[in-house]
């Protein structure tokens, strides 16, 4: 773990502090909703001031107001606590999904790995977009509707690469040895194989995070995803009518917040990729 951190550059030093201060925004929003639904009030980046619209940035208002006098710079904040809740809760469900899937089609092959094979080519030319819209029918509108929907349809690349991992591994020595000694197949995938593809798991979580909050923000923009919360794309999808009446600050400062997670996600997600692919590190 030491040699992990040893050497680590600066940039991704920086990229981890982005990340903690985007996720220190979400952890305040939640305690924010959280308070006003448990007082039964409206939540201050849902108070409308009619006196205080599109003011732009100043010391009370660091990122300016929208048409209704709202704090944009609250709203925003919301916005990444919704980024957090898709991007975490997304993961939950398509991450474990693929590695089990992954697991079972490469360490049994045959049939089993046939079956796994058929789901993932099946899976993956649905249209993503209009799958969501399925769930939400479904579900209703909200935030577990792209729970579902993202979810999944994006376990796809997690159960692809960790199936090739294990077809890789189940042939190595560690794994001929447990079945001599006669461990269980259970035992050698998921006590042995699976702590040495592990590394897989964390690089698919940071290159599915950016996604899935960017297909959360496009799906809220089109309006078939969040309802009556600030989420990015409904933020931008309001901003954008205002731009002619010269209003920047909203679609500025939302874009802005959405380019720099998914850059300093994607900057990280390189990094660990160099460092924890032993194909790339043993290149080097």
């Amino acid at each position: 773990m030491k040699s992990f951190w040893k050497g680590m550059p600066a940039g991704v030093w920086l990229c981890i502090a982005v990340i903690a201060a985007y996720f220190a925004a979400a952890v305040f929003g939640e305690v924010q909703y959280r308070v006003a639904r448990i007082r039964d009030v409206t939540p201050a980046y849902n108070i409308v001031h009619e006196d205080a619209r599109y003011r732009p940035p100043s010391l009370a208002h660091p990122m300016g107001t929208d048409n209704l006098g709202r704090d944009v710079s609250l709203r925003l904040v919301q916005g990444a606590r919704i980024a957090f809740h898709v991007g975490i809760m997304t993961s939950l469900i398509a991450i474990p999904l693929g590695v089990v899937l992954g697991l079972l089609g490469g360490y049994f092959g045959g049939k089993v790995d046939s079956l796994v094979v058929w789901l993932c080519a099946t899976v993956a030319s649905m249209p993503g977009l209009l799958f969501i819209l399925a769930i939400s029918m479904v579900v209703g509108q909200g935030l577990v509707g792209i729970y579902l929907g993202i979810g999944l349809t994006t376990w796809v690349g997690v159960c692809r690469t960790i199936r090739a991992e294990v077809m890789k591994h189940k042939e190595k020595a560690y794994v001929q040895a447990a079945r001599v000694l006669g461990y269980s197949h259970m035992r050698i995938m998921f006590r042995h194989i699976l702590p040495n593809v592990a590394h897989i798991i964390l690089i698919q979580f940071s290159i599915r995070f950016p996604g899935a909050v960017a297909t959360e923000v496009f799906i809220s923009f089109l309006g078939i995803g969040v309802q009556g919360e600030p989420s990015w794309g409904i933020m931008i999808n309001n901003a954008r009518l205002r731009l002619w009446q010269g209003v920047w600050w909203e679609m500025t400062f939302v874009t802005l917040a959405i380019f720099t997670l998914v850059l300093v996600f994607n900057h990280l997600a390189d990094y660990l990729r160099d460092r924890l692919d032993p194909a790339l590190r043993n290149s080097r």
